[in-house]
């Protein structure tokens, strides 16, 4: 049986439906990330699953258990917010100690747990400081430590990571997996930055007006988006309009070239317009894949590691990356080239 289980979830504010026919299992000590753009209702259901908002339709169950009719502070969970919420007259270590002084804990205790706290985030050193005095990343880490430390059955991270920049973000968010495979505590992880999403999560739910459009590994959700939304929203990625040729034979037109497809497309019929994906890393100049197709070249931009060319192929703005290499001579505007790339990255997009 699943550990943490939303059941037709559901939210409305007044007329608004934020949330709708939620559905989802999480098994003790994954680690899932909540992936959307603002608004997408992330954050709503990561409030619903802390009890700060009480769902319109559907049951949260945590171990077996009906969360409906307990209040927050009966749920043991901790939760990690984007504004870091320490208490800025308390110093480390009693900010740490605040939930298991709550709690009715004994003295002895409570310094214990604290000092494994902080030794856990390794900041012993850092006990006597105010919020204050310490960087962003250092008042998240100690955030982290004090959701930590009533030892919650689940552990909520809303955003914690957008006020620190970005080299900071990075290491970061992989102490808070180091630690949370450590601990194996379930986790639930709400992002807007996908490179967050795949680089940390046992899994994702990509969501989209409220709904889950997609729920699989980083991998899944990347090279093989299940709608348009999700294949526009992770990662760069190429649309290409075709038009079916032979449904039998899964062969389509680009512009005045056909070319097979890998995946099925029987249920179309000659004529129709479908929509088909490929990433910029599938593609190549050299002489690999079973597919190819011809274009113009509209540009090429050196980005450091990668070079970026851009294609017109029939009506199509097509991107491919090639790694940077000093010998490597740039594809020059107006040049006709031949991308070449496997029939099984060409992905059908249906929404």
């Amino acid at each position: 049986m699943s550990f943490l289980v939303l059941d037709n979830l559901q939210k409305s504010f007044g007329p608004v439906q934020v949330v709708k026919d939620f559905n989802m299992s999480i098994e003790k000590g994954e680690f899932v990330s909540f992936l959307g753009p603002s608004g997408c209702g992330k954050t709503t259901v990561l409030r619903m699953i802390a009890g700060f908002e009480m769902p319109s339709g559907g049951t949260i169950t945590i171990d077996g258990e009906d969360q409906d009719r307990l209040k927050s502070n009966q749920r043991n969970i901790g939760m990690v917010f984007q504004a870091y919420a320490l208490f800025p007259n308390m110093n480390v270590f009693d900010n740490v100690a605040f939930g298991l002084k709550v709690a009715g804990k004994p003295k002895a205790e409570i310094t214990e747990r604290v000092n494994e706290m902080l030794a856990l985030i390794r900041l012993e050193h850092l006990a006597d400081r105010y919020p204050y005095q310490m960087s962003g990343g250092q008042q998240q880490r100690v955030a982290l430590a004090r959701a930590l430390a009533p030892k919650p059955r689940v552990l909520l991270l809303d955003e914690p990571l957008s006020a620190l920049d970005a080299k900071i973000r990075i290491s970061l968010r992989e102490e808070i997996r180091q630690i949370q495979r450590q601990l194996g505590i379930t986790t639930v992880f709400v992002t807007h930055d996908q490179e967050e999403a795949l680089s940390i999560s046992d899994r994702i739910v990509v969501m989209n007006a409220g709904r889950a459009d997609q729920i699989g590994t980083p991998s899944e959700i990347y090279n093989r988006p299940a709608t348009r939304f999700v294949a526009s929203f992770v990662g760069t990625l190429n649309m290409i309009d075709a038009v079916v040729a032979d449904p039998a034979a899964n062969t389509v037109r680009i512009g005045d070239q056909l070319i097979a497809l890998k995946e099925a497309i029987a249920e179309k019929k000659g004529g129709d317009t479908i929509s088909l994906a490929l990433r910029p890393e599938a593609g190549s100049l050299v002489d690999s894949g079973d597919t190819a197709l011809r274009g113009e070249v509209l540009s090429s931009s050196f980005l450091g590691s990668v070079i970026r060319t851009k294609l017109a192929i029939g009506s199509n703005t097509v991107s491919f990356d090639m790694f940077n290499d000093p010998d490597l001579t740039m594809p020059a505007p107006g040049e006709v080239v031949t991308l070449r790339f496997s029939a099984g990255d060409l992905l059908v997009v249906r929404d």
